[in-house]
């Protein structure tokens, strides 16, 4: 039986979405056995997605040549139970480059990055990604962040291009997201795809889900699956008594801990995967490692939110 397009499959998540970390040897070099692992036990653990090589896969510390082995590793522990989405930036040139390389290795559609470097106006963004959703048959999702900041108009202008099917938000900037919906809902005819971008998406999900955000990024999901998928059960069943006990009891503090460190978003991430038993090694440079006590802390953290399920029970 022939999977149904990605737009359809991901409209209505039966989990949390993955975006697994890229996991690397004690030389630096990939890690395929660690990396395999921890996509598989993503995909037993109930997730409904697979975003490999995106940000918190450190996609910017990745050559090409890695790029691909990871997406086809991703593809091929997937086993086609849920789709494989890959990331794709650069400039113009590379990210085509890259999303030609994905579509090789079999992903079933693109994370579309922001250009690199330089701050491009709605025009230049709006050629860019048509060049990539041009590039190959993927159907492209656009994440907005950093320099890749978009108006409804062109939002609209994208929503009507042949192979992008939705739009990832990273900014955090609510009124302007639901000028996007409401601009698209009433100026284009197809349905689209919205995400909440943001790091540690779900302490922000309540306020996405009430402007017509339904889909959200989980890095969560990569070291406490249980707890994720928790919130992700409550949220999407209207429990809010769970999702703010979560929320307050895990989140919130999760939050405060990643805002300590520069890019910890990914690397605290990593580290937590590390606590729970899998070794996928450390983060490339720029990043940096958590501070040790960083570290204690989240092991705290981990903790206290497995406890929180009990409670719940």
């Amino acid at each position: 039986m022939t999977p149904a397009p990605l737009a359809a499959r991901l409209s209505i998540p039966s989990g949390p979405l993955f975006f697994p970390v890229t996991a690397y040897g004690p030389d630096g070099s990939l890690d395929l056995d660690a990396y395999r692992a921890h996509v598989r036990r993503g995909v037993e653990a109930g997730a409904a997605a697979v975003f490999a090589c995106c940000g918190t896969g450190e996609f910017h510390a990745l050559t090409p040549e890695e790029f691909r082995t990871c997406v086809q590793a991703a593809v091929e522990e997937t086993a086609g139970r849920v789709p494989v989405v890959a990331g794709a930036g650069y400039g113009t040139a590379l990210a085509v480059r890259y999303a030609r390389l994905a579509e090789a290795a079999g992903a079933d559609g693109l994370l579309a990055m922001p250009p690199y470097l330089v701050v491009a106006g709605q025009e230049g963004l709006l050629r860019h990604y048509r060049e990539v959703a041009a590039a190959t048959a993927l159907p492209v999702i656009v994440y907005q962040r950093d320099n890749a900041v978009f108006t409804p108009e062109t939002v609209v202008e994208l929503a009507r291009t042949d192979g992008i099917i939705g739009f990832k938000d990273g900014l955090g900037d609510l009124d302007l997201m639901q000028r996007v919906i409401s601009a698209v809902r009433t100026e284009t005819s197809g349905d689209f795809l919205y995400f909440n971008g943001l790091p540690t998406a779900e302490q922000t999900q309540l306020a996405y889900r009430a402007i017509g955000v339904p889909l959200y990024s989980s890095a969560v999901f990569c070291f406490a699956p249980e707890v994720a998928l928790a919130f992700h059960t409550a949220l999407n069943s209207g429990d809010d008594t769970t999702a703010r006990r979560l929320l307050d009891g895990f989140y919130r503090p999760f939050v405060e801990l990643r805002a300590q460190g520069r890019g910890y978003a990914v690397s605290l991430v990593k580290a937590g995967v590390r606590l729970r038993g899998l070794d996928v090694g450390e983060v490339r440079p720029p990043l940096h490692e958590p501070t040790e006590d960083h570290v204690k802390q989240l092991a705290q953290l981990i903790e206290r939110g497995y406890a929180l399920l009990e409670e719940g029970k």
